[in-house]
């Protein structure tokens, strides 16, 4: 396969030029800057013109629920990934909060052998850190490092059991397992379902505070560095996370963290009303807190785009803030990260797939051959047209979700092909 004429976008290499992508089997040949010289040889090729288009590696979301096992009315593995293409991912970490939990080496075994069968996309599986989430007893932790769990995490809420939890963090430690942290004190909560403040009370609502996530953020953090455990923290939507994410790196902490898309466009004073398309977690936070998070991701503080996909079904959201958490994210945030902080300059696009790709793969130890398009690295993707004006139509995802609070909403910006390991896995109508 070549892709020609291309702007080809490559933070690793940096590289923002011009060019032709070649393309051999599953692994990226060579790239070559410059205009496209046609070879005798290439007649036979799949040949992809990408004028006027991004060509950047896959994207990797670092945070998705595909709710397979048990909740397959939501999301599947097959949908999920279908999703994932059509945004550009090649690769995805599904979160184990599922039904049953992933948190035996079986159902982690069931999570890949699906995936393999039925995903046009890299499904990445993580584990649950105590068996059902349940805060009692840590889970096998070497058994599920080595069965293939890309991470551990306990997403969907916290491991309150503070000495419990700093035991699963040396034992991830001593595996030398990555951590991924939902940051949410599950006390502080006390029933909360939308940001403390002007909206929360017009609406009526027991409000969250920044406490909430800035607490669990800090002890984290510690708790990590002195277990010395890599830690990456989940949807960050606060300033004071932000100021300890700083504190951290100026440490010398491994600790990474990562922003999902509405948390850098959305704030609380832009809900409409009680509805439920707009609740998730955590909540929409202030303009103040949504500048913190552009300056952290502008300035390498903050250093990965992540979704949190969160597939529900139409009715369960029909409750306003009484419906479940979460909004579906995955085929929506490549446009949105570029409608909100490239079109505008506040990132460059070279920013934009360091922190959507190339800084993903490296927090899950998978950049030797992805999140770059390096000759050698697996032919994994996105070809990106900055041109394309679209409305967000939930009725046309190939997710099963459609709770997305951006419908109706023009973005700029639409991918047109998604490669995975070679194969075309998805193109623009």
């Amino acid at each position: 396969m070549i892709i020609k004429n291309g702007t080809i976008v490559d933070p690793v290499e940096g590289l923002e030029e011009v060019g032709t992508v070649y393309i051999r089997k599953n692994r990226i040949e060579r790239v070559a800057v410059g205009p496209y010289v046609p070879a005798e040889s290439d007649a036979s090729e799949e040949i992809i013109d990408a004028e006027g288009c991004y060509v950047m590696p896959g994207l990797i979301d670092l945070h998705v629920h595909f709710r397979d096992p048990g909740q397959t009315y939501k999301e599947d593995i097959k949908t999920g990934a279908a999703a994932a293409a059509a945004g550009g991912v090649t690769t995805v970490c599904a979160m184990p909060n599922t039904s049953p939990t992933v948190d035996s080496v079986e159902t982690l075994k069931y999570v890949q052998k699906k995936a393999a069968e039925e995903a046009v996309i890299r499904v990445e599986q993580l584990s649950a850190i105590t068996v059902g989430e349940n805060n009692e007893t840590l889970v096998d932790i070497p058994a599920m490092k080595m069965a293939g769990a890309v991470a551990f995490s306990e997403d969907g809420k916290s491991v309150m059991d503070t000495l419990l939890f700093r035991e699963g963090l040396g034992r991830i430690s001593a595996v030398d397992g990555v951590v991924m942290s939902h940051c949410e004190d599950k006390d502080l909560v006390a029933g909360g379902v939308i940001n403390a403040g002007k909206k929360q009370q017009e609406l009526g609502y027991p409000g969250i505070t920044n406490a909430v996530e800035d607490v669990i953020a800090a002890r984290d953090i510690f708790m990590a560095a002195e277990q010395g455990v890599q830690l990456h923290l989940c949807h960050c939507s606060t300033k004071g996370t932000v100021e300890l994410m700083r504190m951290a790196k100026r440490l010398g902490y491994r600790v990474t963290a990562e922003v999902c898309p509405h948390h850098f466009t959305l704030t609380d004073a832009d809900i409409p009303g009680d509805l439920g398309n707009w609740k998730m977690n955590p909540p929409l936070r202030s303009e103040e807190d949504v500048q913190a998070l552009i300056e952290g991701l502008r300035d390498g503080t903050m250093d990965a785009i992540s979704t949190d996909h969160a597939p529900h079904g139409e009715e369960e959201k029909q409750k306003g803030f009484k419906s479940p958490f979460g909004i579906v994210g995955l085929e929506t945030s490549a446009a949105l990260t570029y409608t909100a902080l490239v079109a505008p300059g506040l990132i460059s696009i070279s920013r934009m797939a360091e922190l959507m790709s190339a800084k993903p793969a490296e927090i899950i130890r998978k950049n030797d051959e992805r999140g770059t398009l390096r000759a050698g690295a697996l032919a994994d993707v996105m070809i990106f047209d900055p041109r394309i004006e679209w409305t967000v139509d939930p009725e046309k995802f190939l997710s099963k979700g459609r709770n997305t609070p951006y419908a109706g909403k023009t973005l700029l910006g639409h991918v047109t092909t998604t490669i995975c390991d070679g194969k075309v896995v998805y193109r623009m109508d």
